[in-house]
């Protein structure tokens, strides 16, 4: 037998039980994994809570991500063996899979191997954040050397990926957070500039950093009538890419700028890339080599024990970290 954690409603986190269950051989084209770390979501206590893009089948299971050991595999398994220390792409419905366990199957496009540098606990911290702003950044924002980008929700598990992979390419970051109590975090941690959204006049600041050429590339989770404080900063031809809805406002789009700029509007998300064969191995190679050379770093804010998911789901709604929550199996 093995423990899984799953729900039979909707609710707070303490509708999340820990289970006993018989884990079945992986089917053809799986690989099975003992977990090791889980990094976690906000996708998944939206899930909880029922307000996610899909309703629970209960019993529920949770977890996009994870990392851990490989301990066997299904028929059309060629990429893998056991033994094998591998990382969990999100690439999957919740109604599907879930990393939520000591011992999962996984679809094999989900899978990755990790360089050995990284911890367990790393691994787990890493594909979705740096998947995630990959592609928001390169795929579709079409970011170059020499660009000016905006983050919002800067000091997120993807904002901090994000500030990586701009710098990697050349890019002066300007991190966006709610107050500057958290600004000289996100300095640390590699960004140019921290503009604060209710302490800021972000148009001003985003013009006057840019000696009013305006931001080339907005990489942003939040939305909300703030936008148009944004789209009014940014310069010709400007993306704006948004992946998430953290506001839920619907974006504030003033049309003078957008078509006076040639300003591009585009909604991202992971599955983006992730479902796409083609577009999730360049991007396997890209997170997997940065990571590798050091250039890219799993930011973990805390590391919750197996049993204490309940507190890590509290903790996640509570809006404190910065970066990943880690669950340790």
């Amino acid at each position: 037998m093995s423990k899984k954690i799953q729900f039979t409603k909707t609710g707070s986190p303490d509708v999340l039980q820990i289970v006993d269950v018989q884990i079945p051989a992986p089917k053809a084209d799986e690989v099975q994994i003992q977990i090791h770390a889980i990094g976690l979501n906000r996708a998944e206590m939206m899930y909880r809570e029922g307000a996610y893009v899909i309703e629970p089948v209960f019993p529920a299971t949770l977890g996009y991500e994870g990392a851990g050991v490989v301990t066997a595999i299904g028929d059309g398994v060629s990429e893998f063996a056991i033994g094998d220390k591998v990382s969990v792409i999100p690439s999957f419905m919740f109604t599907e899979y879930g990393t939520y366990g000591e011992v999962v199957n996984m679809p094999k496009h989900a899978v990755v191997k990790h360089p050995d540098t990284l911890t367990m606990e790393q691994a787990s911290a890493s594909w979705m954040a740096f998947v995630t702003a990959y592609g928001g950044l390169l795929e579709f924002g079409k970011l170059q050397k020499g660009d000016v980008v905006v983050l919002g929700g800067a000091t997120s598990s993807v904002g901090l990926a994000a500030i990586q992979i701009a710098k990697m390419q050349g890019a002066t970051v300007i991190a966006l957070t709610r107050t500057h109590a958290k600004g000289d975090v996100l300095l640390d941690k590699g960004a140019d500039f921290v503009v604060a959204t209710t302490e800021d006049d972000v148009t001003a600041k985003l013009l006057e950093i840019t000696n009013g050429k305006g931001v080339n590339v907005v990489f942003d989770p939040v939305g909300g009538q703030g936008a148009s404080h944004i789209f009014q900063g940014m310069a010709q031809d400007g993306r704006y890419i948004i992946y998430g809805a953290l506001s839920h406002d619907d974006i504030a789009v003033p049309v003078f700028p957008i078509l006076g700029k040639h300003l591009t509007v585009r909604g991202y998300e992971l599955f983006e890339i992730t479902t796409v064969p083609e577009k999730l191995a360049k991007a396997k190679q890209f997170v997997y080599d940065g990571l590798a050379s050091g250039q890219l770093r799993p930011e973990i804010d805390k590391i919750f024990a197996f049993d204490e998911m309940v507190k890590a789901h509290e903790y996640m709604a509570s809006n404190q970290q910065i970066g990943k929550i880690v669950v340790k199996v």
